[in-house]
């Protein structure tokens, strides 16, 4: 299962590099065909006005030629007028025709230079474009070859590590263990649940057969524990799958069929549930691929029901998943049920200490009542007796000192308020109104 998810995930790696780097080769090639037809069309423009230059210089070597038949006709008709006056004449026209001809050659050159310079700087720019889309499609074409040697390099180390594991795993049980272990671990993980609080591994039991040790014992709600089992032996499998020839891959199935079916016979005999308290009736075999199952299944279609009579539940990662999510579901429903037992614990100790506190309040209000209505009463006997006495004394003209006594002693008009509404324990707060009254 490794050496195959290894393989894909650098095959895919390396159609995405391609298809990458295919994308920037199309798009440089779109822009040196552009280029080119930019280059194909200014040629043709130059071409055209060349031909229209040398449409003018031929027709300038026409005339050229007129010119000197007609000097020509003109030295045999006036030959015999003197040879001295047809020879300054040829001269001077001579002079005068070629300082004409240089002035129209030097004119000529001059326009067809102001013609050409443009398109000399255009043909200048195109070469440099051209040059730089070169360099950058032979950088690219670099970068596409290191890239796929890398790719290259890093399958071989892929497929040497793969080779490597499928070895160590293939000639070390306690390896290939571990390697299951592992496997099992984190697809319980990867579902909520915690090692040493969930579930627990390696966990050993001494039994009449000696000491056996299931690879981890999920722990349930209810003290309930699930064993699962993760031993089972790969190793026919792998061989098949490195065999080329269909008649061996097809020994090495049946091979790897007959293995599963010795291990579920294996878990069996163990019976781990029976050494477990509230444990279920089963043992779950975990087969770290739905493959392997499957191609045990295609070679002996009887494997699910054999294990099935021997309270075996074989497991696949995809099987596990919902097995623990749901385990984890029951847990976390469990914890929701014990903070509502919490909750409904502490809102009836609240109530209580509410109804207690009511009680209190009820008792502080009693007493508060009987200390006004004593001060009430001892104001009323401080007013009859001590007071009128005091204002006898005060008829007699006796000396008194600074200060006078005032006429009356204020009565608390006020009484305690009582909680209203009705009682939190069963009527204790009217009784103790009615105390208080």
């Amino acid at each position: 299962m490794a050496t195959q998810r290894l393989r894909e995930e650098g095959a895919l790696a390396v159609d995405r590099t391609r298809s990458e780097l295919t994308t920037v080769l199309d798009r440089a090639r779109a822009d040196h065909a552009a280029l080119i037809d930019g280059l194909r069309r200014e040629h043709r423009q130059l071409a055209s006005e060349l031909a229209t230059l040398r449409e003018k210089s031929a027709n300038f070597e026409e005339q050229k030629r007129l010119l000197i038949e007609a000097q020509e006709v003109l030295r045999k008709e006036f030959e015999n007028a003197g040879a001295k006056v047809l020879e300054s004449a040829q001269e001077a026209f001579l002079r005068r025709a070629g300082a004409r001809f240089e002035e129209s050659e030097k004119a000529n050159a001059e326009r067809i230079r102001l013609i050409l310079a443009p398109v000399g700087d255009r043909l200048k720019s195109y070469e440099e474009q051209v040059a730089g889309l070169e360099a950058k499609r032979m950088d690219a074409f670099g970068q596409l070859n290191g890239q796929i040697e890398a790719l290259r390099v890093g399958q071989e180390q892929v497929r040497a590590e793969a080779v490597r594991l499928g070895n160590s795993l293939r000639n070390a049980p306690k390896a290939r263990g571990r390697w299951g272990e592992q496997q099992l671990k984190n697809v319980l993980e990867q579902c909520g649940l915690t090692e040493h609080t969930d579930f627990v591994t390696e966990h050993s039991v001494n039994t009449d057969e000696g000491r056996q040790r299931p690879d981890a014992i999920v722990r349930i709600p209810g003290n309930k524990q699930l064993v699962i089992d993760a031993k089972v032996s790969l190793n026919a499998y792998q061989d098949a799958f490195e065999a080329e020839d269909e008649t061996l891959r097809a020994a090495f199935l049946d091979q790897h069929a007959a293995s599963m079916r010795k291990h579920i016979q294996t878990l069996g005999n163990k019976s781990y549930q029976s050494q477990f308290e509230n444990a279920p009736d089963y043992v779950i075999m975990f087969v770290p691929g739905e493959h392997f199952i499957a191609a045990a299944l295609e070679h002996d279609s009887g494997l699910w029901d054999y294990a099935f009579d021997r309270k075996v539940l074989l497991a696949s990662p995809t099987n596990l998943v919902a097995i623990a999510r749901t385990i984890a579901q029951v847990w976390q429903q469990e914890g929701l049920a014990r903070e509502a037992r919490e909750i409904g614990k502490l809102g009836s100790d609240l109530y209580d200490s509410l109804a207690k506190t009511q009680d209190d309040l009820g008792k502080v209000g009693m007493h508060l009542g009987r200390a006004v209505n004593s001060f009430n009463d001892f104001a009323r006997t401080y007013e009859g007796n001590v007071m009128s006495r005091a204002r006898r004394l005060s008829e007699k003209h006796i000396k008194i000192g600074r200060r006078e006594i005032s006429e009356e002693v204020p009565l608390v008009e006020s009484a305690p308020r009582f909680v209203e509404g009705a009682p939190l324990d069963g009527g204790h707060a009217d009784e103790t109104a009615q105390a208080a009254e």
